[in-house]
């Protein structure tokens, strides 16, 4: 038996994310999801879709191994 860890799946960071994102924005309809793995794990960031709009979305950095949200913001 190795030490490898498992990596959470990509669509499971973003389904832990947009369970947190729903609770707080409601509606995510505006927003364009970007996801990607990098050092400190999953980033999911949720970006308006319309550049003339003033605020934005959730940012998440997600545990890849545990699947814990290490950090969130919010933008209003």
């Amino acid at each position: 038996m190795g030490s490898t860890a498992t990596t959470l799946a990509g669509d499971q960071a973003l389904a832990i994310a947009q369970a947190d994102a729903m609770r707080v924005y409601r509606d995510l309809s505006p927003y364009r999801i970007q996801l990607s793995l990098e050092d400190d794990g999953w980033h999911v960031d949720y970006l308006l879709k319309n550049p003339r709009l003033k605020g934005g979305g959730p940012h998440y950095v997600i545990d890849a191994q545990s699947g814990e949200i290490v950090s969130k913001r919010y933008e209003q």
